[in-house]
């Protein structure tokens, strides 16, 4: 009989916390946004067009993760403005419909990789004195189970998008190894098949369930580190289980290796 799994230590709510999402004027970004807002943090809701996010609880910023000069215009004025970042969210992505690799059109592979992994490592590169700064900053980035793989094996279609997931598992496993010792705190969120533009309509998962996982990583305590960081937590994992209230996987057994596969999309 397999022994119950701790309770990782979650902070009860965000009070005092700012967080950056980013791709926060729709879909899962906007439902992780208005999540953090609900525990009570300052949220900056990330978005190309500032003009998207009308949520009054949020302070809208104008950041496209491909530009490098609104990714540092961003982190300046959340420094200027707070002075902190406990929270950042790398959820901006976008989904290129691609054939196998021989078919693969190479600037849907430019812009894939521009906007689903070199943005995220650039803004997380910006904004880690802010949360090296705190006692316990968390860096939660969205991942896939199209990002997956086991036994170095991986097939089907969509290689760009594909291989920006791979891309993000390798940032947050990078992320723990060079900065868990200062307190940082990074995992990936692998939120299934959702109802999003990206996931089209037939996804049987609403932007609101999508969102639980990234905004349960959020609410790690400092200190979670060990097995509580660089993982990847699966959206799906824990339906249904009396440890999982609403979704929201509640111990270390729906935590795995970044970058390693699971169930989920």
């Amino acid at each position: 009989m397999s022994q119950p799994q701790p309770e990782i230590d979650l902070k009860p709510d965000l009070t005092d916390d700012v967080a950056l999402v980013t791709g926060a004027n729709r879909g899962i970004g906007a439902e992780i946004a208005a999540g953090l807002a609900e525990l009570g943090a300052t949220v900056y809701a990330g978005a190309r067009d500032p003009n998207d996010v009308t949520a009054a609880d949020q302070r809208a910023v104008e950041l496209d993760v491909t530009d490098d000069g609104q990714i540092r215009a961003a982190v300046d004025r959340i420094e200027r403005e707070r002075g902190s970042l406990d929270v950042l969210v790398n959820n901006a992505g976008i989904f290129s419909r691609s054939g196998p690799l021989h078919e693969m059109d190479e600037a849907d592979f430019d812009r894939t990789m521009a906007v689903n992994l070199r943005g995220p490592v650039l803004l997380t590169k910006r904004a880690l004195p802010l949360l090296l700064d705190g006692p316990g900053g968390r860096v939660v980035s969205m991942s896939s189970g199209l990002g997956r793989f086991t036994e170095g094996r991986m097939e089907g279609e969509y290689p760009p998008y594909r291989l920006s997931k791979v891309g993000l598992g390798g940032l947050t496993a990078y992320l723990d190894g060079e900065y868990g010792d200062r307190g940082l705190i990074a995992n990936a969120a692998s939120p299934g098949w959702v109802r999003t533009d990206m996931g089209g309509d037939g996804a049987p998962r609403s932007p609101s369930k999508g969102a639980e996982t990234p905004v349960w990583l959020a609410r790690f305590a400092p200190g979670a580190r060990g097995d509580c960081s660089g993982r990847t937590a699966s959206g799906s994992l824990g339906e249904g289980d009396a440890d999982a209230p609403r979704g929201r996987p509640r111990t270390r057994s729906a935590l795995i290796p970044a970058g390693t596969r699971s169930s989920g999309r």
